[in-house]
């Protein structure tokens, strides 16, 4: 399985510590520490209220950028807070992208909560994405990976497929005794079912583009954050709706669900198509997160989850 690609810059607490001394000296004698090394991005916590957001590869340069961009917008129409830069880093002799200081959002994420205890906030997280999801102005940034035609994911979905990446995921929804050949099947047929849905009858409306559970930040029963927004995007709200199988067990997904359909029907147009490309989205981005698992078990698990949940509910 593919590991996570390596940092293009080191990224330490004295190089932060440099380029706050460099562009905002008031935030520099914070107390100041790594807090996640992702995919893409680090952040460091700043104080007690603050962290730095700095991409740990070029392509992800791009991403902060749109962050930057759009955050602002984005964060007012969303009822859930959302880590909006307060303050911009241009790029520099000693760092050569652009990087954030944001709110720190007080929490955990909710992939460190078990799944029966998410039920709660099901409905918030419904109405927050409801809330992101207007038509976005035609500069919105553009993402091949999230958003637009499920079909346009169909290699990307048959590759992992293929060389097996979903064999154990499959296996633990239906039980080792089942064949990797019945289990291919099985998740080609909701795939195809996913590709037979009705299109999204509306505008392009913004989208969160990655809302698994480990960028949803959870304090008790409360959802109290959604997290990066790296693929910042417009297109198809149903792909944001894959969440109800990432982050939700039946119970959660009921609750999520119901406050979707009677929400986002009465404000925009009816959409048939809505839950079976929720679920070939939901089956994509699983298929991404597991394909990954060696590197970070915690998206693996959320992978292997909605597996699970989708082949339960087929």
């Amino acid at each position: 399985m593919p590991v996570k690609p390596p940092a293009e810059v080191d990224l330490t607490t004295d190089l932060v510590r440099a380029l706050l001394a460099d562009q905002h000296p008031d935030l520099a004698a914070l107390p100041l520490r790594l807090a996640a090394h992702g995919w893409d991005n680090a952040t460091f916590r700043l104080g007690d209220d603050l962290a730095v957001r700095l991409p740990r590869r070029e392509v992800a340069a791009h991403l902060v950028e749109h962050e930057q961009r759009w955050l602002p917008t984005l964060a007012a129409l969303c009822p859930v807070p959302v880590p909006a830069p307060v303050r911009v880093g241009r790029p520099s002799g000693r760092f050569g992208w652009a990087w954030s200081v944001v709110p720190w959002l007080a929490g955990a994420p909710a992939a460190t909560q078990p799944v029966p205890d998410r039920t709660p906030w099901a409905p918030a997280l419904a109405a927050a994405l409801d809330a992101l999801h207007v038509p976005a102005p035609a500069g919105a940034p553009v993402n091949p990976f999230r958003g637009g035609a499920l079909a346009g994911r169909t290699a990307a979905f048959r590759e992992r497929l293929a060389a097996g990446h979903l064999d154990a995921a499959f296996r633990a929804a239906s039980g080792a005794d089942t064949s990797a050949a019945d289990g291919r099947q099985r998740l080609e047929t909701l795939w195809h079912d996913a590709l037979a849905a009705p299109a999204w009858p509306g505008p392009l409306v913004w989208l969160h583009g990655d809302p698994h559970p480990a960028n949803l930040v959870v304090a008790g029963n409360r959802l109290t954050g959604l997290l990066d927004f790296g693929d910042l995007t417009a297109g198809d709200p149903a792909c944001d709706h894959a969440t109800a199988w990432l982050t939700f067990d039946v119970a959660g997904r009921t609750a999520f669900r119901d406050h979707v359909d009677t929400h986002a029907d009465a404000r925009g147009p009816l959409d048939p198509g809505r839950w079976r490309r929720a679920a070939g989205w939901a089956l994509v981005m699983a298929s991404a997160l597991v394909t990954h698992g060696d590197d970070d078990p915690v998206v693996a698990a959320a992978g292997t989850h909605a597996i699970t949940e989708l082949l339960r509910e087929a």
